[in-house]
């Protein structure tokens, strides 16, 4: 295996992220994937399963997509023996893992920026268009925990209201394609402030319990606000006037 993953930029600059880096974001995945599965009392299958879609999961679709050859998760010798020995890690240890609460949130939200630059950064090279760049970007960084929660049966986390993962990582992609388009900059200061905001929103939103937003009925929030408002005005004219009348009798006309 090379001592690095390349990934080309649009302007054909090199970024070269270490193949550590990458393999310690798919085994994190991995991790969170494989203890979710191990809490559920999955077989060992299940466990497997788990920990590739997550670890795996968002490089995979990626690939497809782009349909630019085999998928990395299958070419690369080390990605899927990495994320067995992930699983048999889960398997045996689940409740010493799942102590390590702290660090494992904190690791999610570096791996959801590094998830986020490659897949962005891969759909540039490819040359698709901005808005591509941006959803391949998201995609990669959340498309394994997608197809975690389906298998678990459960409604996706990145479609309910909670903590920013999916929001993060669509406003990190965008960032990217702004840097690395119209303002020009070097891929690897593109990727580090990238990565950067991915993770301190993440772990922000984490931290200050932040929600991502819901849908809102605009035409009833507004008939609602009015609602409220009109009897505040009413008071405030009738204590208007009593103050006034109020005022008048106690200086009658000379």
């Amino acid at each position: 295996m090379s001592d690095t993953l390349t990934l080309l930029a649009a302007d054909g600059a090199a970024l070269r992220v270490p193949a550590a880096v990458d393999l310690v974001a798919i085994v994190v995945g991995a991790l969170l994937g494989g203890l979710l599965a191990a809490r559920e009392g999955f077989a060992v299958s299940g466990v497997l399963l788990l920990a590739v879609s997550g670890g795996l999961g968002g490089g995979l679709i990626r690939d497809v997509l782009l349909a630019d050859g085999p998928p990395v998760a299958l070419t690369n010798q080390a990605y899927l023996p990495t994320v067995a020995v992930t699983a048999g890690i889960t398997f045996f240890f689940s409740g010493w893992l799942s102590r390590l609460t702290g660090l494992l949130t904190g690791l999610d939200a570096l791996t959801l920026g590094f998830f986020t630059v490659i897949g962005a950064q891969k759909a540039q090279l490819a040359g698709l268009p901005s808005a591509s760049v941006v959803f391949i970007g998201t995609l990669t960084a959340v498309g394994g925990a997608v197809i975690r929660d389906v298998l678990l049966a459960q409604r996706a986390d990145i479609v309910q209201p909670g903590p920013y993962n999916a929001v993060a990582a669509l406003l990190g992609a965008t960032v990217l394609t702004v840097l690395a388009g119209p303002v020009g900059m070097e891929p690897l200061p593109v990727a580090v402030v990238v990565i950067v905001l991915v993770s301190g929103l993440r772990l922000l939103s984490v931290w200050r319990g932040w929600a991502a937003p819901v849908a809102i009925d605009l035409p009833l929030a507004a008939r609602s606000r009015l609602a409220q408002v009109s009897p505040r005005r009413i008071v405030r004219r009738r204590a208007g006037r009593t103050r006034d009348s109020t005022h008048t009798s106690s200086h009658p006309p000379g």
